[in-house]
């Protein structure tokens, strides 16, 4: 009777050892498998409350992953594949689902970026952030002066106050955060910069160094010639010589700009007319990168005080108005001959 008894106990284990072993086998060919998307690559977004069950049975309503029991049996073999945490996730076609599991546990969340163009004007850069999908939007409501307060700012205009860069994100994060990190990101590239600055510069404060790279910004996206053109600037503020430059005018006009400038533009006073107006004008004109910050407050040395574009994509730098008049004429004549 012993006998019979500890045979079926043996008998049983077998069974219960044998059906865990295959169900283990299961569970492991089931996270083996790789994903089958019908793009290359897909967002998943686990939201507060969902569990391992009901986002691999989504993954299975899809058709991404095969049906199977596993499904039910992954906790108990791989408890740590359950905790997954709350977060937008990038799953890839192919690969296999025990490294997304890894990820989800992870909080490996998908880094999205929006990248600030240099020379845009804040306009732009609010524009752009409505149109990122993966933002919390909230400034879409906020009037100029709001958004400066969120952001602790003291200037009444926002123009040029972020850095033009490219920020990393995560899905959910708000746009004023994005806004936030871009300024704070301004001020240390410009303190750093006003520190380290080339000495007996006409510029009183680390805000007027910003206004003059804005300058820089719009008159060319020619890494070689930022200090070059710095330099005409410098040259012409020591000399208490009107700055003249488009960009500026351009600005002061708003939204009677065109795209052409005219000569009774050229004379029609606005605050940004450096035409019309001795100095910089009040406030930057577009957001800047690093280096036409550095090129503001590091300057070339040279006698320069006119430039005007080569009509090759360039400038053509001049130290006499009759050089720079010649420069024009040449510039006029390659105009002409394109068209």
């Amino acid at each position: 009777m012993l006998k019979k008894l500890l045979f079926g106990c043996c008998l049983v284990a077998f069974v219960v050892v044998g059906s865990a072993i295959v169900l283990y086998q299961k569970v492991d060919t089931y996270l083996t498998q790789p994903l089958q998307l019908s793009a290359e690559q897909q967002f998943v977004t686990i939201r507060q409350g969902e569990s391992l069950r009901s986002v691999l049975k989504s993954f299975e309503a899809k058709s991404w992953l095969y049906p199977s029991i596993a499904v039910h049996l992954i906790h108990r073999f791989y408890p740590a594949l359950a905790k997954i945490k709350v977060g937008t996730y990038q799953v890839k076609s192919g690969e296999p689902l025990h490294n997304v599991l890894h990820r989800f546990t992870a909080g490996d969340e998908y880094q999205f970026t929006i990248t600030l163009i240099e020379g845009s004007r804040f306009q732009d850069v609010l524009q752009k952030l409505v149109a990122e999908p993966h933002l919390k939007h909230e400034i879409q409501s906020m009037s100029e002066a709001d958004i400066a307060k969120r952001l602790s700012i003291d200037e009444s205009k926002l123009e040029g106050l972020f850095l033009a860069e490219t920020y990393h994100y995560t899905a959910g994060t708000s746009d004023i955060e994005i806004l936030k990190r871009a300024n704070q990101k301004l001020k240390s590239v410009l303190q750093n910069a006003w520190e380290n600055r080339q000495e007996g510069l006409p510029l009183r404060s680390p805000y007027e160094a910003l206004t003059l790279a804005s300058i820089i910004e719009k008159e060319t996206a020619i890494k070689d010639e930022r200090q070059l053109i710095a330099s005409v600037f410098i040259n012409r503020l020591n000399k208490r010589m009107r700055l003249q430059t488009d960009p500026t005018v351009i600005y002061g006009m708003g939204s009677r700009y065109d795209g052409n400038i005219r000569k009774k533009d050229l004379i029609t006073p606005t605050p940004y007319n450096t035409y019309v107006i001795y100095g910089l004008p009040p406030t930057p004109i577009a957001m800047v990168g690093r280096a036409s910050i550095h090129a503001a407050l590091n300057p070339e040395v040279s006698d320069y005080l006119y430039f005007v574009a080569s009509g090759n994509g360039g400038h053509v730098f001049s130290k006499s108005l009759a050089e720079h008049n010649a420069a024009v004429k040449r510039y006029l004549k390659q105009l002409r001959i394109k068209k």
